[in-house]
């Protein structure tokens, strides 16, 4: 398969509890009116993105009975899942998140622990 604009990050795996958020541009504000003037961003080291992909949340561990080697390995992996999801505005720390260029665009990999904040489009209630 050829990777075009359209696929490109439907082959990227986020693993475990991390999230891959595109920064958002500086001139971006959401419709709720959420603004992080540059001196916050710069004195904090706080940023905000949206969160392309995430991944399948934290590893549980296995019960003691569910121990056996004759089950496939698909069906003994269970997570917690992660709050973020894709389409979400994330605030984050950047000292948590580690930058990543892919297909000639930046991309930040943040662990869901380094994010502050999270702003879904939809009601939460």
């Amino acid at each position: 398969m050829k990777v075009t604009a359209d696929n490109k990050l439907k082959k990227l795996i986020v693993v475990g509890d991390r999230v891959l958020i595109r920064p958002a541009k500086e001139s971006d504000k959401t419709e709720s009116g959420l603004y992080l003037p540059p001196s916050v961003q710069e004195k904090e080291k706080i940023q905000r993105g949206y969160v392309i992909k995430a991944g399948p949340g934290y590893p549980l561990p296995l019960p003691a009975d569910e121990d056996d080697s004759w089950k496939g390995r698909e069906e003994q992996v269970k997570y917690l899942p992660l709050q973020a999801q894709e389409g979400d505005l994330a605030i984050y720390l950047q000292k948590g998140a580690i930058e990543v260029i892919y297909e000639g665009e930046k991309y930040f990999i943040v662990p869901q622990a380094s994010i502050l904040m999270l702003e879904r489009e939809e009601d939460l209630i």
